[in-house]
C-alpha cells in the first residue's frame, strides 16, 4: 500500500510511467496493472491521495479476483461435529463416513476434499492455551502409560511395574518412580516420597480421575476417598482433579511422559532388573542427568530453576511421612503361617501358635503379626501372589532338618570345605566320587561336616591331611583319626597301639 501510494502522489506530481518506474524501481508492466486499478475507480489522482490505506485498499481490491463461496463447504461444515463423534465408535472410519455423506448428496465432494476439509476442522479444534503457573502452586500427578518391567531370573516371567510421573510445572522439575502396583497404598507412598524428594509441598495437588483416590468425578464436581483426604490434611495441600477425558487440563506431566519415554524407559530398554530397589536407583540416576542438562532456549537447567525459584515458595514437610496402615484377621494353619488376604500371601508365625487367632497389621513395606499386644512375628511385605515367606526361626526342628537337606548337593559341600582348607577339599572330592550316584555320598559328607563341627576345622584339617595319603578315604577313616587323637602326631611319627601284660602272653620258651 505505501508503494500504492508513492505511484499516486508522483502520478499528482506529474511524472511520467518510466520517471515513476525508475524511481521507485519497479516493472513498467507491474506499474501498468497499479495505474490500471486506480483509473478503474474513476477517482482523480489527487482525491485518492485523500484516502488511508485501508479505503484505497477496499477502493481499488475490491472483490474482484475472490471465489464465490462453496454451498457444498457450507453443508459439510455443519456435520464435521457429528463426524468426530462417529469416529469414536468402535469400526466408524472416514472411508464409511463419506460413503454415507456421499449418498445423501450428489454433489458431494470428492473423498480427497473430504479428508482434506476434515483435517482442517480437526486442526482448527486442536487449538491449546498458554498457563502460566507460579512457583510453588501446583504439582501434576499421572502414571505413564507404559509400564516397566521386573524380571525372574528363574521363570523368565515379568511383572509390570506401573510408572508414578510428577512434575512441578513452573519450573518442569520431574520426579519419576516405578510401584509395586497402582493401587493406594503404593500411589500414596509414592506421592510421599516425592514430596520428600522436592523437599517441601506444593499448594496443590492435580491429577485426573484417578479411582485410586477420586469416588465422583464430573464436570463441574469431584468427591475425594477418605483415604486422599487423610493424607492431603497430613501434608496440608488441595488435591484437584482434572476434568474428565480433559489430559490437556494437565499439560505439563503430559509432556514429562513422554520425555521420560526419551530420557529414562529408552536407555533402561536392555537392562534388567530383578527388584524394585535397583530399578527406582537407575530411573534416579537418569533424572538427576536430565535435570542437569542445559535448556535449549533459556538459561540455566531445571535443578538451577528449582533451587532458585520453586524451592522457597514449597510449603514445609511434615516431621514423619505418611504410613497408610491396614488391619486384618487371620488364623494361624497347620503350615503355622497366616494369610494376607489382599495378596493372597502367606507369612510364617513361631510354630508354637498354629490354631490361635492373629491381628495382621500392615503398610506398604512391613507386615506385622500380633497375638493380643504381642508381635509375634514380622516381614518384609512380599506381593508375590500364592507364595510363602517361611523364616527358619518359625520352622519346627524336623521341617528345619528337612529344609537343610533339600539344600544338599555336590557344590554345597565343596563350599564348607574350601572354608576349612585344602585337605579338606581333598577328603570331599574323593568321597563324592567315592559311589557311581553322587547323591548316595552326602549322608558321609554331612558326618563329616559334623566332625569339623565337632573337633573344629584346625584339627579336622590335620586330620584329612592324614587320611589323604591312604589309597582310600571314609567317613570312619577320618573320625577315627579324630576320636584316637592321631591328627595330633607328627607326619612322620607312626601310631603303635600297647599291649598290655597278662597271663596268656607267650614268650620264645613256649617254642622250645
Amino acid at each position: 500500500m505505501i508503494q500504492l501510494k508513492r505511484i499516486i502522489q508522483l502520478r499528482t506530481e506529474g511524472l511520467n510511467k518510466l520517471s515513476i518506474s525508475q524511481k521507485l524501481g519497479i516493472h513498467r508492466k507491474t506499474l501498468n496493472d497499479y495505474l490500471f486499478k486506480l483509473e478503474a475507480t474513476g477517482k482523480g489522482f489527487k482525491e485518492l491521495l485523500q484516502y488511508d490505506e485501508s479505503e484505497l485498499a477496499s477502493l481499488v481490491f475490491k472483490q474482484a479476483n475472490t471465489r464465490v463461496p462453496d454451498s457444498r463447504a457450507e453443508v459439510l461444515a455443519k456435520q464435521f461435529s457429528y463426524f468426530s463423534q462417529q469416529l469414536s465408535s468402535p469400526g466408524v472410519t472416514r472411508q464409511l463416513l463419506w460413503e454415507e455423506y456421499k449418498n445423501s448428496h450428489p454433489d458431494a465432494y470428492s473423498y480427497t476434499q473430504f479428508c482434506e476439509h476434515f483435517a482442517r476442522y480437526n486442526k482448527r479444534k486442536k487449538v491449546t492455551m498458554h498457563f502460566t503457573h507460579q512457583p510453588g502452586e501446583y504439582l501434576q500427578v499421572d502414571f505413564a502409560g507404559k509400564p516397566m518391567y521386573l524380571t525372574n531370573l528363574q521363570t523368565g516371567e515379568l511383572t509390570p511395574c506401573p510408572v508414578l510421573v510428577c512434575v512441578l510445572p513452573s519450573t518442569n522439575y520431574p520426579y519419576i518412580e516405578a510401584l509395586p502396583s497402582a493401587r493406594q497404598e503404593h500411589l500414596f507412598g509414592g506421592m510421599s516420597r516425592c514430596l520428600e524428594y522436592l523437599g517441601g509441598v506444593p499448594r496443590n495437588i492435580l491429577s485426573d480421575n484417578m479411582k485410586q483416590y477420586i469416588q465422583k468425578n464430573e464436570k463441574y464436581e469431584y468427591k475425594f476417598s477418605d483415604l486422599a483426604n487423610q493424607w492431603s490434611l497430613y501434608y496440608h495441600t488441595n488435591l484437584e482433579a482434572t476434568r474428565p477425558g480433559k489430559p490437556k487440563d494437565k499439560p505439563s506431566v503430559e509432556n514429562n511422559v513422554y520425555i521420560g519415554y526419551l530420557r529414562v524407559f529408552a536407555r533402561l530398554r536392555n537392562e534388567v532388573f530383578t527388584n524394585l530397589f535397583d530399578m527406582n536407583r537407575r530411573i534416579m540416576e537418569l533424572v538427576q542427568q536430565h535435570i542437569r542438562l542445559p535448556f535449549q532456549k533459556m538459561d540455566g537447567s531445571r535443578l538451577e530453576r528449582f533451587i532458585n525459584e520453586e524451592k522457597p515458595h514449597l510449603r514445609p514437610l511434615p516431621m514423619e511421612p505418611f504410613v497408610i496402615k491396614h488391619i486384618t484377621f487371620g488364623k494361624v494353619q497347620l503350615n503355622y503361617h497366616v494369610l494376607l488376604g489382599e495378596d493372597n500371601h502367606r507369612y510364617s508365625v513361631p510354630h508354637q501358635h498354629v490354631g490361635q487367632s492373629t491381628k495382621i497389621i500392615y503398610d506398604e513395606h512391613n507386615v506385622e503379626v500380633f497375638i493380643a499386644y504381642e508381635r509375634i512375628a514380622i516381614h518384609k511385605r512380599n506381593y508375590r501372589r500364592g507364595d510363602y515367606t517361611t523364616l527358619n526361626e518359625h520352622m519346627p526342628p524336623g521341617h528345619l532338618k528337612y529344609k537343610e537337606t533339600r539344600g544338599w548337593d555336590a557344590d554345597y559341600f565343596l563350599g564348607i570345605a574350601k572354608e576349612i582348607g585344602d585337605s579338606s577339599v581333598k577328603v570331599f572330592l574323593r568321597v563324592l566320587s567315592s559311589r557311581e550316584f553322587v547323591e548316595q555320598t552326602y549322608l558321609a559328607c554331612k558326618g563329616l561336616k559334623r566332625l569339623a563341627e565337632i573337633y573344629g576345622p584346625g584339627r579336622f584339617e590335620k586330620a584329612c591331611s592324614r587320611g589323604i595319603k591312604g589309597s582310600r578315604v571314609t567317613y570312619g577313616m577320618i573320625k577315627n583319626i579324630l576320636e584316637k587323637n592321631l591328627d595330633q602326631l607328627d607326619d612322620n611319627q607312626r601310631y603303635l597301639p600297647e599291649i598290655p601284660d597278662h597271663a596268656n602272653i607267650r614268650g620264645k620258651k613256649a617254642y622250645e
